[in-house]
Order: structure tokens, then sequence, then C-alpha cells
């Protein structure tokens, strides 16, 4: 107890340069936790992809689609137990920076999907209704979308005015699921482009299957991709995180970018730490030679070092926690839906409070080794 109160004490005997010290452990651990929670959010979509679930697309490209026929052969497959239609459509709420995504689906969609949650009078008023729509909470909150809505979307990848009614929200099972997406039937835009564009009707951009074995995943692609060879749209058939994966790919560079410099600003913050903590060491070099003189061993002066650094990492460590949140939640809501899942990981938690203590630890060993083999007469000479 009487240790813990010298160190306090010594931490407060210049309290402008602690304080300074403090601040910029609190800012470089919040900019931390945030760059990364950033790289949880960019594989976000992977990392809740399910095992039981297989995305089919064009073996060229998602820019090419499948036709519908497809569809019933799939469903016939062996290992296959439900499958779902999905177009993306792109379209345009209002004006272009109000971006979501959109998703025309069969009906069955949401029975591949148990982590999207709406209530059944929802469910059954979106599949009686042929322009109905489910959003999810995320984008509902974001857009002041409510049960009965109309809303009006301007096709880009599917010219015209496209006209939808609220008629559910679902939300998501836990934290990570995606709920700022807009759902409508894949039928209406069938029906609509057959009318408008005959030559592009009865073609789908993606099959979604669910297996009834999860072991079977390898085995079923192989078939699938094998029944629709040198057919004219062959097929690419991969796990649901592998289809996520190969977009995250595509941005690698840039979280790599993000993770290399969420570390250097932890390096940074430790420099300036073993700035002070060496400043704090020279200032005391005549107290720690009295000490000696008194008898005090090497083990109590680096306690006292070890002691006070470290009460300055964890101080500014932990608000630096405290204050992630609130900075993550208004960033969230800085960039609307570009990061649909933007949740505070545990493990961000961990490596925040395990960077300010390794900052403490190592900001004090050069100061600590110092203080520990100075002289009693060298360090009696000594001016701070």
């Amino acid at each position: 107890m009487y240790l813990l109160k010298l160190v306090l004490r010594n931490a407060l005997r210049r309290r402008l340069r602690t304080a300074l010290t403090v601040l910029g452990l609190v800012i470089a651990v919040v900019a931390f936790g945030l760059l990364q929670t950033v790289v949880d959010a960019w594989y976000a979509g992977a990392e809740g992809a399910s095992a039981a679930r297989l995305i089919t697309r064009n073996s060229i490209s998602l820019v090419f689609p499948l036709p519908l026929t497809y569809r019933e052969k799939l469903r016939r497959m062996d290992g296959v137990r439900v499958v779902a239609a999905a177009n993306w459509f792109g379209g345009i709420y209002k004006e272009p920076k109000n971006f979501f995504p959109q998703f025309a689906v069969d009906p069955a969609y949401f029975d591949l999907y148990p982590e999207y949650r709406m209530d059944d009078a929802g469910k059954r008023a979106f599949l009686r209704e042929r322009k109905g729509a489910v959003v999810g909470r995320k984008l509902a909150q974001d857009y002041g979308f409510r049960v009965g809505d109309p809303v009006t979307l301007k096709g880009t990848i599917f010219p015209g005015n496209w006209e939808f009614v609220v008629r559910a929200i679902y939300d998501g099972r836990d934290a990570r699921t995606d709920t700022s997406q807009f759902f409508f039937h894949w039928d209406y835009l069938n029906e609509t482009v057959r009318k408008t564009m005959p030559r592009r009707a009865d073609q789908v951009g993606l099959f979604v299957l669910e297996l009834s074995d999860p072991q079977r995943a390898a085995e079923v692609s192989r078939a699938v991709d094998a029944m629709f060879r040198n057919s004219r749209a062959e097929t690419l058939t991969e796990t649901e995180r592998a289809f996520q994966m190969a977009f995250v790919s595509m941005t690698e560079a840039i979280v790599v970018a993000i993770r290399v410099v969420s570390f250097l600003v932890i390096f940074i913050i430790l420099a300036v730490m073993a700035n002070t903590m060496a400043m704090t060491a020279r200032e005391r070099l005549g107290e720690y030679a009295t000490l000696k003189a008194l008898g005090f061993g090497p083990g109590f002066l680096a306690l006292l070092i070890y002691g006070e650094s470290l009460a300055m990492a964890l101080g500014g460590g932990l608000a630096g926690m405290a204050l992630t949140w609130p900075v993550a939640g208004a960033f969230r809501d800085a960039v609307g839906s570009l990061f649909p899942v933007f949740e505070i990981s545990p493990e961000t938690v961990a490596l925040q409070l395990a960077c300010a203590v390794a900052v403490g630890a190592a900001a004090a060993l050069v100061p600590a080794w110092r203080a520990t083999h100075v002289g009693i007469v060298e360090g009696l000479r000594s001016v701070g």
C-alpha cells in the first residue's frame, strides 16, 4: 500500500507532463481500437457466413447471369435442401449518396438465413404483396423507414422508377448480423423486366444453396459445377465464406495498410512514453542514489519506476478503452451503411489493454536499468 501511494505521488509530481502523456495514450488507444474495428468490419460478412450455405454464380464473373432453369436442377441435386435465387439491384434512393444493398430474392431466401428475424405477420404481409419489401432495422433507422411506407428506387442496372412498400423490418440474431439490407420479390423484378427488356428476363445473378450436411460442401460444389460444365453458362460454386472473402481480397492492400497504421500508432506513443520515463529517471538519479544509500535495493527502485510507468499506461489505456465505444458509435453513424456491421469485439478490447501494458512495461525498461545500476556517488553528484 505504501509503495502504491509512493508510485502515485511520483506520477503526479510533474502534472502537466503526466497529463499530456496520458492524453497521448488515450488518443493512441482510441485510434488503435477504431482502426482494428474497421478491419473487423471489413471481414464481418465472411465471419458471419454459414458453413451450410453455398453460392453458385457464373464462372466468368458476377456481371454475367445464370438461366432461371438452373434453379430446378439445383433443387434436385443430392445434398441440397433449399435453393433461392437472388439478384443485386443497385438502385438509387432519392440521391446517389444514399447507398445501401438491395436484393431481389425468392421467398425461400429467408428460410436460408435464420439470422434475419422478423415477426410472422410481417413475413406474411411481404409474401402476399407483389411490391412488398423487407428492410433491416439499421437501414430503417438510418432512413426513417416504417412498415407501410412507400419507397421508390431509381434503377441503374434495371432502368426506371421502381415502387415498393415496406411490409416487414427484420432484426439480427446478434450484433454481427447485417441489418442494413433491402429485399424485395425476385418475381416482381423478373415480370417487369420481361415486359420492358425481354432478353434479360428469366436470368439470375446467383443462387444460394443450403446443404443438408455442411460436411459435404466440397463434394456438392464439385457436383454442381460438373453438371453445368460445357453449358452456355458454366458455374462457379463456393462456400459463402469464400464468396465473401473474394470481395475482401480485392481491397486486401487497404486492410493491411490499416493494420500497419494501427500498430504504428502504438509504436509512436511508446516512443513518447519512453521519453517521458527517461526524463523522469534522469531528474531523480539523486533520489535513487539516496534510497540506495539508505539500504533500499535495486528491486525497490525498479518497482517504483515500473509502477509509475504502468500506472500512467493503464490510466490512459483504460480511459481510451472507455472512449472507444462512443467514438466508434459516432464513426458508425457518420459512415452509414458503408460498414453494415461495426461492433467492437472482445479481441479488440483485449488488444488495447495488452498494448497499454506493453507500452508501460517497455517504456520503463531502460530508465529502470539505469536507476538500478547507477552508483551512489555518481547519483548524488548528478544534477537532474
